[in-house]
């Protein structure tokens, strides 16, 4: 087997953590990339698996840099909430040897591609979360439009926009309260960020369709891919979400499912004990 070794340099541990790996990986295997700096270009490289070290952010920068190259995707979380990277590092290590052994299984989930364009060459950004269109300082309120497939869907002010991928609709998506959507979907969600009606709410559509988005009032707009990459918008820009041509693949091992992650990580479905808190 080939392995990338990826991570976030500046999580604490992470340095110590790969270099205890690397030995038990080449035991069965080559390290095809070894870039806890995340830089290297995996976009013409190959590999079986990827172990990514360090938190969530390091597993979006991995799946940005393997562009359309897509490996499965091993996170050892070294971070806070580790939602992607679910496994512990005493977990990773305990299990590893049914790993190598292809004890695991694949999933497979949506990716997007951002298109801006405006008077110059349009640029595409490959992303795994989501957009986000937000008002930055100085604050002013936003007014934008959203085509899908070309017709009129929502036309909104207030301070942005999400537009989420079901892996994405955990962070940023459900802090401004959007739906949870199952992680194998192939969907998208938009949800308006402090919109200025009683009236729009979040809305759950197709992989399948075009989403456009122009600004009517755009000062001080931004737009941010997974929460990593940012531009600023002008009135100029369009800014166009379609389904990638490739599926970021993330390994799960026996015991982590994904409504164990939500009732681990988040809290969600537990019932509350006597004093009234999360159980």
């Amino acid at each position: 087997m080939r392995f990338y070794v990826l991570g976030n340099p500046t999580k604490p541990g992470v340095r110590e953590v790969a270099d205890r790996l690397v030995p038990h990986l080449r035991t069965c295997g080559e390290i095809a990339v070894f870039d806890l700096d995340q830089t290297a270009d995996l976009s013409r490289t190959c590999a079986d698996m990827a172990f990514v070290l360090g938190g969530d952010g390091a597993i979006l920068r991995a799946a940005r840099q393997m562009c359309y190259n897509q490996v499965p995707v091993l996170g050892v979380n070294l971070g806070k909430l580790g939602f992607l990277a679910d496994l512990s590092v005493e977990e990773a290590f305990s299990g590893l040897p049914k790993i190598l052994c292809g004890d695991f299984r694949v999933t497979s989930h949506l990716m997007f591609e951002c298109v801006v364009e405006d008077d110059q060459a349009p640029k595409c950004y490959l992303g795994l979360n989501e957009i986000v269109i937000e008002t930055g300082p100085p604050f002013h309120m936003l007014e934008y439009e959203v085509c899908v497939d070309g017709e009129a869907a929502l036309h909104c002010s207030g301070d942005g926009l999400i537009l989420s991928t079901p892996v994405g609709s955990t962070a940023h998506n459900l802090a401004a309260g959007g739906p949870i959507l199952g992680q194998e979907l192939q969907a998208f969600a938009l949800t308006p960020i402090a919109p200025h009606t009683l009236t729009t709410r979040p809305l759950v559509e197709s992989a399948e369709k075009v989403y456009t988005i122009r600004l009517m009032q755009a000062r001080g707009a931004w737009l941010v891919i997974d929460g990593q990459e940012q531009l600023p918008l002008t009135l100029a820009h369009r800014v166009t979400v379609r389904r990638a041509p490739v599926q970021f693949r993330l390994v799960k091992v026996p015991g982590h499912s994904y409504f164990h992650t939500l009732r681990d990580k988040l809290r969600w479905g537990t019932a509350p004990n006597y004093r009234g808190e999360p159980g």
